[in-house]
């Protein structure tokens, strides 16, 4: 049996435990930790290593086996916590984590890290608590209740009790797993005996580890409702069973409980629950019979993903083909095709859901950036987040965690002041930043917000004028506040490992453009800033506006159009070169003919018989001139590099309703597009403009 076909499972629910232990270490209040937190933490790191052994991953299952020792002692209250001891849990949380990653790719771990990790929590159990974590020797004499008395047991049950003998019942298993199973219940005892069917498979083991040793080694191969553990006098629980499981460990699990109390969440081994919300959805699962949630691989739903968009594709061919029929003599047909089409848009929706992950994915990294950071810095900062139930395309929270968290570090070096220089400004010495997520029509509006001191629109406009920008000032505040994104652009007066060297807002500002999103900052003197980020839930389905050019059918972003308009001759006004730009309510936008930067024949070139299209793209505007407005449509987005190659103005492809391709449009790269075929026209006249200029100057 090959038991790395259960490999993934164990690192994803692994990879889950480590996240929830690092939320809770950040969550602890050091002069008052809270125990449901502290046994959280130890049935995290109980779980990792019970798979671990199973698995025979030794680094991580000696790091962790050390860890949950040294928990042990702090849930007991023998290790008093204080900040820096946190720092070091919240270390060997990142050294498991490598490790986990290092196994994850078929590699060893570091053994020079690992050892040092091993050091590192072995000198604190002896300068805290007087022990060697590998000696397992209590730290101190646990008082223990007396037994209720009971019935004298059988003959049989007292040497089955002697024997230490379970019986584990597997439900609903299959025979792969069954076999899997059985041959991992020998590395923890002797199987004495085995057999029954699929739906209970009974395992008799004579073992001296306790019950959650047991369903540890098992809950990363099957649910812990599909195994039931007894002796000769009944069924035993996994949280009944607790207390025996202590009593019964091995001394190298060095576990001990002060006083056993078998229905309380606290002390209940959890194994694959992810946390202590998960752990009573588990119980919930368990009392119904059935679970509530399965594991699926992304690759498969996006595979449906793709199917359901082909079904749409097809659904509205065949309803643009049975539109052109008779009403009359086909009423049933176009009966059939509108209740097709409300139901692909039913399955389209319930597909894309599957897909959508809440914010508390992305902001539950966080805490621990602002933690880390604000010490460095030596700020204050109470960190607030708001939305976190909002959800997002999986693609794209992952693609959005590091613009955000260069985002969160600016605003913690160059918006929130140190504590004495906000006291003496009449603030709380301890900053705010509030991270809030909310959806808005088609987009989700991501904010990072700080009550700085907001920035500030002289030095801005000072340090872009050294740097050699184009500014001038009468600039808006908008487009000052823009100038952060410029490459190299930073007002930070020292270089320091946080910020400074001007690398990264500008890739951050690309980034979710790449997204099909833009950032927005909105700012005041002494008060604050608040960074906005505006970003389509999916990339997967686009609401987009069909516009025609000659015989061509293309697709805007409904995000990026702002209005449309029929120029007339008095707003139109030629600049230097080919460069048009058109007014519109006093303000000039530059004008973008499609025609000219996609080479589009057939199409209207007489300016005032165009219609103009206002979008919005990198924080400018610009009218971008199209023969017809077609309409409004949700289109299925098709990648074009991956189908074709990268075409310059086109950021996608999509099919429409009669077979047809259309391209979906770029607006940077389409503004981009134009003027550089209108620079390549230029240099054809450059000479006669010199001579012309030689000419002027010699007279």
């Amino acid at each position: 049996m090959d038991i790395t076909d259960f490999y993934d499972t164990f690192f994803e629910e692994a990879e889950e435990l480590l996240a929830d232990m690092e939320r809770y270490l950040l969550e602890l209040d050091v002069d008052e930790p809270d125990n449901e937190q502290l046994n959280a933490i130890f049935r995290a790191a109980h779980s990792i290593k019970g798979g671990a052994g199973t698995f025979g991953f030794e680094a991580l299952q000696r790091t962790t086996h050390l860890f949950e020792n040294l928990l042990d002692h702090t849930r007991k209250g023998e290790l008093k916590l204080r900040r820096d001891i946190v720092d070091t849990f919240l270390e060997t949380k990142d050294m498991l984590s490598d490790q986990l990653d290092a196994y994850r790719n078929g590699n060893e771990p570091d053994q020079e890290a690992f050892e040092r990790i091993c050091q590192v929590l072995q000198q604190l159990a002896l300068e805290e608590i007087g022990q060697d974590l590998e000696s397992g020797a209590p730290s101190a004499a646990v008082p223990q209740q007396e037994p209720k008395p009971e019935p004298e047991p059988t003959t049989a049950a007292s040497d089955a009790a002697a024997a230490g003998q379970r019986i584990v019942s597997l439900l609903n298993v299959g025979e792969k797993d069954r076999l899997l199973l059985v041959e991992e219940l020998g590395q923890l005892g002797q199987v004495v005996s085995h057999g029954g069917d699929e739906a209970c498979y009974e395992v008799t083991l004579s073992t001296t580890v306790g019950n959650d040793d047991i369903e540890a080694v098992m809950c990363f191969i099957i649910d812990t409702d599909q195994i039931k553990i007894r002796t000769v006098e009944g069924e035993v629980s996994p949280a009944e069973s607790q207390a025996s499981a202590l009593e019964s460990a091995p001394p190298s699990t060095s576990v001990q409980t002060a006083a056993p109390a078998p229905a309380t969440p606290a002390t209940a081994p959890a194994k694959s629950a992810k946390s202590d919300g998960a752990a009573k959805g588990k119980a919930k699962a368990k009392g119904g019979g059935e679970s509530t949630s399965i594991r699926v691989s992304v690759d498969k739903v996006d595979q449906i993903i793709n199917l359901v968009g082909e079904l749409i594709i097809t659904q509205s061919m065949l309803d643009q083909t049975v539109s052109e029929m008779d009403n009359v003599a086909n009423s049933a047909l176009q009966n059939g095709m509108s209740l097709l089409q409300r139901n692909a848009r039913d399955l389209q929706e319930s597909v894309m859901s599957i897909r959508m992950i809440p914010m508390d994915f992305v902001f539950s990294r966080f805490p621990r950036v602002v933690r880390e950071t604000a010490s460095k810095l030596g700020k204050e900062i109470e960190l607030v987040t708001e939305g976190e139930s909002t959800e997002l395309d999986k693609s794209l929270t992952e693609r959005i965690i590091d613009p955000l968290t260069h985002l969160v570090r600016n605003s913690l070096d160059h918006g929130i002041e140190p504590p004495d220089v906000r006291e003496a400004a009449g603030k709380p010495r301890s900053g705010k930043l509030v991270l809030s997520a909310k959806h808005q029509g088609g987009n989700i509006i991501i904010e990072v917000i700080d009550d700085g001191a907001g920035l500030n629109r002289d030095r801005l406009l000072s340090k872009a004028k050294e740097n050699g920008l184009p500014v001038s000032d009468s600039m808006s505040d908008d487009e000052v506040w823009q100038l952060i994104f410029a490459p190299g652009f930073s007002t930070a007066k020292e270089v320091t490992d946080v910020s400074g060297r001007g690398v990264g807002m500008d890739v951050v500002k690309r980034n979710i453009q790449g997204m099909g999103g833009h950032v927005q900052i909105m700012s005041r003197p002494h008060e604050g800033t608040t960074i906005r980020i505006v970003l389509p839930l999916t990339l997967a389905i686009l609401d987009g506006m069909s516009i025609k050019v000659g015989n061509e059918m293309f697709i805007l972003p409904l995000s990026a159009v702002l209005e449309s308009l029929q120029p007339s001759r008095e707003d139109l006004y030629a600049m230097a070169g080919d460069d048009v730009v058109l007014k519109v309510r006093d303000e000039y936008l530059p004008v973008v003919a499609v025609h000219e930067a996609l080479d589009v024949p057939k199409a209207k070139t007489e300016l005032t018989e165009t219609i103009a299209v206002i979008v919005q793209g990198e924080g400018r505007r610009y009218a971008l001139l199209v023969d017809d407005l077609v309409g409004q449509q949700q289109v299925v987005v098709k990648n074009l590099e991956t189908n074709y190659r990268k075409v310059p103005g086109v950021s996608a492809a999509t099919i429409l309703g009669d077979g047809s391709v259309a391209l979906i449009l770029d607006i940077t790269g389409l503004h981009r597009l134009s003027r550089e075929k209108k620079e390549k026209r230029r240099p054809e006249r450059k000479p006669a403009l010199e001579a012309l200029t030689n000419e002027e100057l010699e007279t």
